[in-house]
């Protein structure tokens, strides 16, 4: 066996026995229990609808009055912002990606503009540029309010804040130059991801400081899906730079990487941030607690070996391939315990997604977040992978999980962290129900047009008796649509950065005004 893929393997033995030593020491703290009233952690005295009576109070605490809130804003809004502007370049570059696929021959003068390079820029910018950020934003907002304790040390975020984009930006420009590792969601040069890791680092402290001073007993779910999150990022981060690999191992590690930071990192961001919103905005707990617990260990336990299914018919192990498709499979369990909670709770309380604007992108978010998970486990069979490997479909199914899932919980959850970061309101409530309208419709058109378009497009190429042209010419028509439904998708960008925009500007209106005054 070669020294790389017995490096993987073994790392990942270190990581479940890491996670089981943790879930010992829960059990023997008494940290999973069953008892529902844990769930009252994300509430404020008063806050909840139809309150169980006294018994509760413990559980509740008061952010706005200890001044938790006002220590986390000025990080929490400096990443927001970034992301947001990484957001929307990101955006152009895949829809200029996107048009490429069906204008071959549009914008052909400069190599930066060919389509292998927009493509990659637009991955690199929405993935550590925007959702990494605004999943950070998330947790440093929401960790200090379920601790009941300040955000210890916020400057380091600011620091970690500049390293990081800084990083992105040079990354993005050796991108454009054609200066790339060449693997998959590891494009960035590693002498550029030394400045990631750095900035991360920057991030990663403060919250465990926060973690270790809370003032609760309980970690409530979040919780442990956030400081999971801070803690597997850097571990698959260093690992994956490391200039040891080559070949089939060099393929293994990178797709090890490449579907564990949707898994470990992004996934925990998004549900975890789920998890807090959607209780919150409601007013009400979740469905069982008991069951989230379950779905987090779940995730913890069987997540590490999904990504080898992207190497089946590859010269890879065949077990080793199967013990990937058997974690896929594995997968239903913890995706099933989030879809009990989220969705139920939401489901009996309908009355608020009329109300909360934040709460219809956070709970549509959820909602794909189980049909993005159950599609990737059955896509993992060898039975299905056969027909939708190297297709659109696949292109279709990332974006169902890395956008339609977290990006649309992350847009819900900056509506509701702004207004309480800022003590400021929308001043045009009505383009938040249009950036929901356009990024949902944007998107269906987008998913649905690659689904069926990679599966025709599938079937072309596993037919001996067709010319390769065929699988070409049968998914122009579905890449034409995906290009109308990005063009949506991007539209809803621009209309959440005037959204944010036209706070900033009320903010500072307001403040000038308050000058004048004295």
């Amino acid at each position: 066996m070669p020294i790389t893929l017995g490096l993987l393997l073994a790392l990942s033995f270190v990581v479940s026995l890491l996670a089981l030593a943790f879930l010992i020491w829960a059990i023997s703290n008494r940290q999973i229990t069953i008892d529902q009233h844990d769930a009252e952690t994300v509430f404020e005295p008063g806050e909840e609808r139809g309150d169980a009576g006294e018994e509760t109070q413990l559980h509740k605490f008061d952010p706005v009055q200890a001044g938790i809130d006002q220590i986390s804003s000025r990080p929490v809004l400096v990443l927001i912002t970034a992301a947001t502007l990484w957001l929307v370049a990101g955006s152009f570059f895949g829809l200029i990606a996107s048009l490429k696929l069906h204008w071959p021959d549009w914008l052909d003068f400069a190599a930066p503009l060919t389509f292998g390079r927009m493509r990659t820029l637009h991955l690199n910018l929405v993935v550590y540029g925007w959702l990494s950020q605004a999943g950070v934003a998330s947790v440093v907002w929401i960790i200090p309010r379920i601790f009941h304790t300040p955000l210890r040390r916020p400057k380091p975020v600011l620091w970690g804040a500049s390293l990081w984009n800084i990083g992105v930006t040079l990354g993005a420009l050796a991108i454009a130059r054609g200066w790339t590792d060449g693997e998959e969601w590891l494009e960035i040069p590693w002498q550029v991801d030394i400045l990631l890791a750095a900035g991360g680092a920057c991030f990663i402290a403060p919250l465990i400081q926060t973690a270790r001073a809370r003032q609760v007993h309980h970690i409530y779910v979040s919780g442990w899906y956030f400081l999971a999150a801070i803690l597997w990022f850097p571990v698959l981060f260093v690992v994956a730079n490391l200039p040891l690999y080559g070949g089939a191992q060099e393929a293994t590690i990178n797709w090890w990487f490449a579907h564990n930071v949707l898994g470990l990192w992004l996934t925990p961001l998004g549900v975890g941030a789920a998890y807090y919103f959607i209780p919150k905005i409601i007013g009400k707990p979740i469905y069982s607690y008991a069951v989230s617990l379950l779905g987090f260990w779940g995730l913890a336990l069987f997540y590490s070996q999904v990504g080898i299914h992207h190497l089946i018919g590859g010269p890879v192990p065949t077990w080793l391939v199967t013990l990937s498709v058997v974690h896929s499979v594995m997968m239903f369990i913890p995706v099933i315990a989030v879809a009990i909670n989220q969705h139920v709770t939401v489901a009996m309380n309908l009355w608020a997604l009329k109300e909360s604007i934040p709460l219809r992108f956070i709970s549509f978010g959820a909602v794909m977040y189980t049909l993005a998970s159950f599609q990737g486990s059955i896509e993992a069979l060898r039975s299905v992978n056969t027909i939708t490997h190297f297709t659109q479909y696949t292109v279709g199914h990332a974006h169902l999980g890395a956008y339609a899932f977290v990006s649309l919980v992350m847009f819900g959850a900056i509506y509701q962290i702004l207004p309480r970061a800022t003590g400021r309101v929308f001043p045009w409530p009505g383009l938040l129900k249009l950036h929901f309208w356009l990024v949902a419709i944007g998107f269906a058109i987008y998913f649905f047009a690659l689904s069926i378009g990679g599966v025709l497009q599938g079937l072309a190429m596993l037919d001996a008796t067709r010319p390769f042209r065929d699988s070409v010419e049968v998914v122009l028509p579905y890449l034409q649509a995906r290009s109308v439904g990005g063009a949506l998708m991007t539209l809803g960008h621009l209309v959440f950065a005037l959204n944010l925009l036209g706070l900033a500007l009320a903010a500072r209106g307001e403040s000038a005004t308050t000058v004048a005054a004295e």
